[in-house]
């Protein structure tokens, strides 16, 4: 867009002259207000100011996976179920899906003159807090328990949300969130105190946040609901200004969760004494963008002289500035004009979705009964089978064009039997097993879902507390009539959907195969039925650790990392972060260390054609404190029966990276470290250099 349609499009109402930096042109705008005026601009629903030409503007939207609470929209699988693709690349792709979509119903908003919730263009994802413990219902929305992958995954969602970093107008802003160290518990999580040593801090929790600021220039910060050490995370000076925005250099906007600056009141952290005091203390900090209330008080704030108006404007210059990056404050919408009204949940989006969903599918066993032939006498059980809800996991749209299991499979087997078979967690009617005479293979739909899994809820069922678990274990219900279709004599495929790891160690014995499904999308029966066919072979990997039971891991409220997750963890798991098998085998050759890479030979042994993620793992050998593996490298490769291809990983200084006593913080550590390559993190080969 050149210069004169610039200015073209700015608002004639606004006397600032759009030849201004944005920073500058905010300031401008700034001088002419009241106190009252700016604080109507620093809450999430922002008010006009129509003698500036400032419009209304909504802060608060969602694009977890997709656009989302605004109608219809694509629904792509959870990102626990993205975090397994291990595919950077397709993750970018479905993000700048979700952005295209998100600029159209901004779009649409803005033609009926609309500015309300869930119709901007500020999307408060992604979501990349470390999934630490399986007991943790949000963990659904992250993408696994591993730093690296958390961090790379992220990445590309930001990249596919705010598109190119040197257009003229951002696309949109992506958020990462909750800073800093909030993985849980969902029921105390506005009194709750993180304490973790300095080591975790920077070695587990922090990463992923970093790599979003200082690689991919992420535009938000979410402050989290809990304490950190005792301090609010909105009024945390430490996490703001020590680390975010001093040692990471971020220049961004920081917003506060939602209603989390009123936690800081006596009723939870204690910590402010009333809403003007809060406020005052999240912006002497730097909490520029407040959902919620609290900063309706800022004039009271500044009348008292809890905070200066200096440092009001400092974060809502931010602010504005922001704003005029996304075109927002002058009605820019191009150059997204020409994104058509009917990508919304189209053919193209479809389509992204479903490869999305196949490759989020993760094979746990199999004992030979998959792929099903197309012959197979197949009956439908469980009570996931039809659940349209369950498949858009949480912060999602309302899709037309759903697609259940049951729908997938009778559009492959007309003919099909679907029964519920039994509830997802309380007793109920013994099923009839009479009625699978003629059937071989049960497909059993199984697993748990987002009605009793989640951010916050009031629920109180055996397993199950306000969100969380307190146990992993399938639930008894469902697995009595695992057992007793397995004693009926009957193959039994179990698809198990869930947020979150599930302790299935009695269906190794009662399944033939489990497939784990995750919260899919409205594509996810499609893509499950092409996996159970073997018109796709399962590609996905585990994103975390499959426990055994919660017997295995320490308290939940328990931060500190010893004995939590792939890296820490020294018992035997059920199925280990980063496995997962295909209907074909993958053999590896002995990795060698060539100069600053690393390659490794991989062969598809097989007789169908397959895609391998290849895993880097790195263990410093000098560190007997430090983690016993970490991930360091992946890269999906596809491979036809018999051919082999060589996989490099460059090894740069962040392949070394390592917990230094002296520095502080994770800096590459010169020593003895081993190089371990695979298909999982326990079934590796290694090489040990000195670096």
């Amino acid at each position: 867009m050149n210069q004169a349609a610039i200015l073209a499009l700015c608002s004639i109402a606004t006397i600032i002259s759009c030849t201004q930096s944005p920073e500058q042109r905010a300031r401008e705008l700034i001088s002419k207000m009241s106190v009252e005026e700016k604080a109507s601009l620093m809450v999430h629903p922002s008010a006009p100011i129509e003698q500036l030409g400032i419009p209304a503007y909504n802060w608060w939207n969602e694009a977890l996976h997709g656009v989302a609470r605004n109608g219809k929209a694509t629904v792509f699988p959870q990102p626990i179920g993205m975090a397994a693709s291990f595919d950077q690349a397709l993750l970018e792709q479905v993000f700048t899906a979700a952005s295209d979509e998100g600029r159209v119903k901004n779009r649409q908003a803005l033609k009926e003159g609309a500015s309300g919730w869930y119709q901007g263009v500020t999307f408060w994802t992604p979501n990349i807090n470390i999934f630490r413990d399986p007991r943790w219902g949000r963990g659904m929305e992250t993408y696994g328990e591993d730093p690296y992958l958390t961090g790379q995954m992220g990445m590309a969602v930001v990249r596919g949300l705010q598109g190119p970093s040197d257009a003229k107008f951002l696309k949109a802003h992506a958020c990462a969130k909750h800073f800093a160290v909030h993985s849980g518990p969902e029921w105390n999580r506005h009194t709750f105190n993180a304490e973790v040593s300095e080591r975790d801090l920077r070695e587990t929790y922090l990463p992923a946040f970093k790599d979003l600021v200082t690689k991919a220039d992420v535009q938000e910060v979410m402050i989290a609901y809990n304490r950190f050490r005792g301090v609010p995370c909105g009024a945390n000076d430490f996490l703001i200004n020590k680390i975010l925005r001093g040692e990471w250099g971020y220049k961004g906007i920081v917003t506060s969760d939602c209603w989390a600056i009123a936690d800081f009141r006596p009723r939870f952290h204690n910590y402010s004494e009333d809403f003007p005091h809060a406020a005052a203390a999240a912006l002497i900090t730097g909490t520029d963008l407040n959902c919620g209330v609290a900063y309706e008080h800022i004039p009271e704030a500044v009348a008292k002289g809890l905070v200066s108006e200096d440092v009001v404007d400092r974060s809502l210059e931010r602010l504005l500035a922001a704003r005029i990056r996304l075109g927002e404050l002058d009605g820019i919408t191009e150059p997204w004009d020409h994104l058509a009204d009917d990508i919304v949940e189209g053919p193209a989006h479809l389509a992204l979705a479903r490869r999305m969903a196949q490759e989020s599918l993760v094979l746990l066993t199999n004992n030979g009964v998959l792929p099903l032939p197309a012959d197979a006498r197949v009956a439908l059980l469980g009570p996931n089978a039809d659940d349209r809800e369950m498949l858009w996991g949480n912060y999602n749209a309302i899709p037309e064009f759903t697609v259940t299991l049951a729908d997938a499979l009778r559009a492959r087997i007309p003919s099909l039997l679907v029964e519920k078979g039994c509830s997802l967690v309380l007793d109920d009617t013994p099923f009839d097993i009479a009625s699978l005479a003629d059937v071989d293979v049960v497909v059993f739909a199984g697993g748990i879902s987002p009605r009793i899994e989640g951010e916050e809820m009031p629920v109180e069922l055996p397993g199950f507390k306000g969100g969380d678990r307190t146990d992993i274990d399938l639930p008894a219900v469902q697995r009595r009539l695992l057992a007793q279709l397995h004693d009926a004599g009957k193959k039994v495929v179990l698809v198990s959907f869930s947020g979150s790891a599930v302790g299935l160690e009695p269906e190794l014995s009662s399944c033939d195969a489990i497939l784990q499904a995750w919260y899919p999308g409205e594509e996810g029966g499609n893509a499950i039925a092409d996996v159970l066919f073997g018109d796709v072979a399962p590609s996905g990997k585990l994103p975390v650790t499959f426990y055994k039971s919660v017997e295995q891991i320490p308290d939940y409220e328990d931060y500190a990392m010893k004995g939590r997750t792939y890296r820490y963890f020294e018992g035997e798991p059920l199925f280990p972060f980063g496995y997962g098998l295909s209907y074909t085998t993958f053999e590896y050759g002995q990795p060698v260390v060539k100069g600053r890479k690393l390659v490794v030979s991989v062969t598809n042994t097989g007789s169908c054609y397959g895609e391998e993620v290849v895993q880097l793992y790195v263990r410093f050998l000098d560190d007997a404190e430090g983690p016993l593996k970490s991930l360091r490298g992946f890269k999906r490769v596809g491979l036809k029966p018999g051919e082999s291809a060589k996989v490099s990983f460059k090894l740069d200084d962040e392949v070394f990276l390592s917990w230094s006593d002296d520095a502080r913080d994770m800096v590459p550590v010169h020593g003895a470290w081993e190089l371990m390559v695979g298909g999982s993190s326990q079934v590796l080969k290694s090489v040990k250099r000195d670096w």
